[in-house]
């Protein structure tokens, strides 16, 4: 995909331009402005199922964690989540808030399986 990262000289903003006409002089998003800088844009760089598992095996990722503490939970859940992608379901992050809600008004017990349904 012809994506481009630009910055505005003129309003000093980060944009971001889909390019399909190299011929057409790009113009800010956001003023107008033709007075653009092209960025160098990062890239997704996937990892490796073997690369995620040992990412989520770093002792150090769970320093924080209290699993009697279901927001702590939650937490841990979500890192979790963004490790794996969509594998955890699309309304994965829903379900999540909803149980949290849940123990915070005392109707799941502290320490119970908070987890989704998947």
């Amino acid at each position: 995909m012809p994506i481009y990262e630009y910055r505005c000289n003129d309003c000093k903003k980060r944009i971001t331009l889909l390019i399909l006409d190299r011929s057409i002089q790009p113009l800010c998003s956001l003023c107008d402005g033709s007075n653009l800088t092209r960025l160098l844009s990062r890239f997704a760089s996937p990892k490796s199922e073997e690369a995620r598992l040992e990412s989520m095996a770093d002792p150090s990722k769970w320093g924080d964690l209290d699993e009697n503490d279901p927001s702590s939970m939650a937490k841990v859940m979500k890192k979790m989540g963004k490790e794996f992608g969509d594998e955890l379901g699309e309304d994965f992050e829903e379900e999540l808030e909803t149980a949290v809600e849940e123990a915070a008004h005392g109707e799941i017990p502290a320490g119970e399986n908070m987890a989704p349904d998947i």
